[in-house]
């Protein structure tokens, strides 16, 4: 069953930060109620670090407690900052006439497996909200959490609020997700380093989540996979103006493809910092396939995930989150095996579904890099990516580098 007038507006962080920016967020709310839409609103925590229930916030005032938080427990505290922006946004809603009614996450109908701090969701019931709208109410869904096959409360990792939206708007077949930003839509490049940057208007869902996997932050690669998945298309609109922002999905696959001219077949250049190289010594003989298989069987039993991975005679290279890297190395000291971390690199990469098979593209990177005086220190490439690790110290310049030879602006 679809709900071909509902549509699912998520407001991020900085959306709902103040009661300036609430009101805000109300009017659209209010303006899309006019046009005939059933507006289903998902927020998340107010405001970032240093707001007072911010999820960085809650997080920081648990440490400061002394010894850490079991992940329940943590789950349980930041869930709060969702909850409360609920409460806020709703009663925005209600002093300008609209009627509305807050949910957990939990009573909104969204299922999650058990992994506290990262849970996956399982299913979304869309009866409970099917019967808010049905009272003529604005459901307003606190992001960022669900419900366990057991009752307990589990948050959805960085960025959840976005799942959340998502896979509300998959459940009740919604007519679109919006995505309510601070910046109008996905951009070729991230403006605080590339100021010429542009909003593309128009992306496939492959393109943005190969932009969201390499570091753009405006929409979590999960609710992008999610939203795939339904064929529920997605906009990236900002709160603070009237911009159409970036429709993702929106487009027949014939059309896609028609509009794939030479200058289209790279959409943007992204980049990461928030990673480590790690270097692993391995033996020459035949016992070194068993070795390099152990590796990564022991990375992944301590959640560690590996990505740009080069295996090489006497070698072994690959990335992980940066975060993970003390595990890593405590991992492979177990081992026994000889390692080196870096902690002073970075990813940089383009985007384009229409990478694969297009000569001259990696020639043009390469170029584009070397005369910039980027050093490459590896490549990986898929179907619509190609990704470099560089010096953390070249990364901007890589990045300006990319976008300038692709001619992005």
């Amino acid at each position: 069953m679809e709900d071909p007038a509902v549509v699912v507006q998520k407001f991020g962080g900085t959306s709902v930060s103040d009661r300036e920016r609430r009101a805000r967020a109300a009017e659209i709310v209010r303006r899309s109620i006019e046009e005939g839409l059933r507006p289903v609103v998902v927020v998340s925590a107010p405001g970032r670090l240093g707001d007072a229930y911010a999820t960085d916030t809650l997080l920081r005032l648990g440490r400061e407690e002394g010894g850490s938080i079991p992940t329940r427990e943590s789950d349980l505290l930041v869930a709060c900052g969702e909850i409360i922006s609920a409460v806020l946004m709703a009663a925005n809603l209600r002093s300008v006439g609209i009627t509305s009614q807050v949910l957990t996450g939990s009573q909104a109908g969204i299922e999650t497996d058990g992994t506290y701090g990262d849970a996956k969701v399982l299913r979304v019931d869309p009866e409970p909200l099917r019967a808010v709208i049905a009272e003529g109410a604005v459901p307003v869904v606190a992001g960022f959490q669900g419900s366990t096959p057991s009752g307990e409360l589990a948050t959805l990792g960085r960025g959840g609020s976005d799942t959340s939206a998502a896979a509300i708007g998959a459940a009740l077949g919604a007519q679109f997700v919006d995505i309510f930003t601070d910046v109008d839509g996905v951009k070729t490049a991230d403006p605080r380093v590339v100021p010429e940057a542009r909003t593309i208007t128009e992306l496939d869902y492959d393109e943005l989540f190969q932009l969201a996997e390499a570091g753009a932050k405006v929409v979590h690669p999960r609710a992008v996979e999610i939203a795939r998945q339904a064929r529920v298309p997605l906009r990236v609109r900002s709160t603070f103006a009237d911009d159409h922002g970036t429709l993702v999905g929106g487009m027949r696959l014939v059309d896609l493809w028609q509009a794939r001219r030479p200058d289209r077949s790279i959409v943007g250049v992204t980049d990461r910092t928030d990673i480590g190289l790690v270097l692993v010594e391995t033996p020459q003989d035949d016992s070194r396939s068993a070795i390099e298989a152990s590796i990564f069987e022991s990375l992944a039993k301590q959640g560690v995930s590996a990505d740009m991975i080069s295996v090489s005679p006497g070698r072994v290279a690959f990335i992980v989150d940066r975060a993970k890297l003390p595990l890593a190395g405590t991992t492979l000291d177990g081992l026994g095996l000889a390692h080196h971390l870096r902690d002073d690199v970075a990813k940089v990469a383009i985007v384009g579904s229409a990478i694969q098979g297009l000569p001259g593209v990696m020639a043009t990177l390469t170029a584009g890099l070397l005369g910039a005086g980027v050093q490459i220190l590896s490549t990986s490439d898929s179907h619509s990516s190609i990704a470099c690790l560089v010096p953390a110290t070249s990364r901007e310049a890589a990045v300006r580098a990319l976008h300038r030879q692709f001619n992005l602006s």
